[in-house]
């Protein structure tokens, strides 16, 4: 089999990403219609979010151990046919219930397209362009997550949200296939797959810490808040249609751009200052979306999309750029922390809403983002300290 070009792989990668991400959001711009044609509170319906990310959670660790003993082609066969089953199970139900179990099997199967693939990339390309093409995988997964809220919220009138999840699965079917045609077969490594660090290793290494608590502290702060737009724009003063609300997850295009400028900021600055002011950015943001003014949300929003999209390009690219082994298992526990942090963020945002509002979830994140800016300090002090002690020796 002829190899592929590397614009066909990254061809390949990016539409696989994209369709694995619009799965995920589907729900998120209608769930106010959610809570009126099921009759379910505000949390109950927020859960056909959260579960899917409590599946891809939970299902990381041992999906990141099979990426690096299996080849790469059976693991997204098998998950994505899964992942589509399940939505067409969404898009036929009357129970709310039954819906947020097939998100949850969605969740599960999920990561056998995106952690198992950052293995694949970790282990097949240069690590000196491991920055630069993993922020253009963070890319793929900004345009995936607004093409799920688009379809979700806009492209299908919001009463019929169920046409979405038919889209969505077709979507994937469409670039499994694609990918399977253009990744290489690849032969599963067991010498490897025995040398390869375990989760224990992974764990006590203390460098990669921060970017592990990078993960769990930003998407906690940016899932909550665009979770719970929705019931924020379309109340008073604002009252704005589902329709208008869905335009507002267009900032996510930030995010396209801001994946591989970010790597390339970080090779220049170092990590640790790119998660700094990636933290900062993001808290300024938040102080901007707590306004009562609409254009100051869309500012707001354009300023939280930049910077978690500066921490999470930087932190998923220098992760990598620190291990020679194991990258199935570093990137598993990685999307581990990421997704248990959006969970709990999305979680605790929606007891936050339920007795304060709208500024209770502000405040919420605002104590959730010192986890990333601490980590941000940690690794610019241990970088600092590595380069003084190189320097002495």
């Amino acid at each position: 089999m002829k190899e592929p070009s590397e614009i066909q792989l990254q061809i390949a990668v990016f539409a696989l990403v994209s369709a694995s991400f619009a799965n995920i959001y589907i729900t998120q711009p209608v769930l106010p219609v959610l809570r009126q044609e099921f009759h379910a509170d505000t949390i109950v319906v927020s859960l056909s979010v959260s579960a899917v990310i409590l599946g891809m959670a939970l299902s990381n660790l041992p999906l990141g151990a099979l990426a690096d003993r299996l080849p790469i082609r059976p693991i997204i066969l098998s998950g994505g046919a899964c992942v589509a089953l399940a939505g067409l199970l969404c898009a036929a139900t009357e129970n709310i219930w039954l819906l947020i179990a097939a998100r949850f099997v969605q969740g599960i199967f999920i990561p056998t397209m995106t952690t198992c693939l950052a293995a694949y990339l970790a282990k097949t390309l240069p690590t000196s362009r491991l920055s630069i093409i993993m922020g253009s995988y963070v890319a793929a997964t900004v345009l995936g997550g607004l093409c799920g809220r688009l379809l979700g919220g806009w492209i299908h009138p919001p009463l019929h949200w169920r046409y979405a999840f038919v889209s969505a699965s077709a979507l994937i079917l469409i670039a499994i296939f694609a990918a399977l045609r253009i990744l290489p077969r690849q032969t599963a490594g067991i010498g490897e797959a025995i040398d390869s660090p375990g989760y224990g290793e992974l764990l006590r290494r203390r460098d990669l810490w921060p970017f592990y608590f990078c993960a769990a502290g930003s998407f906690a702060v940016f899932s909550s808040i665009f979770n719970y737009l929705p019931f924020r724009v379309t109340a008073e003063p604002f009252s704005l249609s589902t329709e208008i609300t869905t335009v507002l997850y267009l900032v996510y295009i930030v995010g396209i751009f801001m994946g591989p400028t970010a790597g390339k900021i970080s090779n220049y600055f170092g990590s640790g200052i790119t998660l700094i002011a990636g933290s900062l950015l993001l808290g300024a943001s938040l102080a901007v979306i707590a306004m009562p003014s609409l254009p100051a949300i869309v500012v707001g929003l354009i300023g939280t999309c930049a910077g978690f999209f500066t921490i999470h390009a930087t932190a998923v690219g220098s992760l990598n750029r620190r291990i020679s082994g194991g990258q199935g298992r570093a990137n598993a526990l990685y999307v581990l922390f990421y997704y248990l942090g959006g969970w709990a963020g999305i979680t605790l945002s929606g007891f936050a809403y339920a007795h304060g509002g709208w500024t209770s979830v502000i405040s919420t994140c605002f104590a959730m983002l010192v986890v990333p800016l601490y980590a941000g300090i940690k690794d610019f002090q241990a970088t600092r300290n590595a380069r003084h002690i190189s320097r002495i020796s």
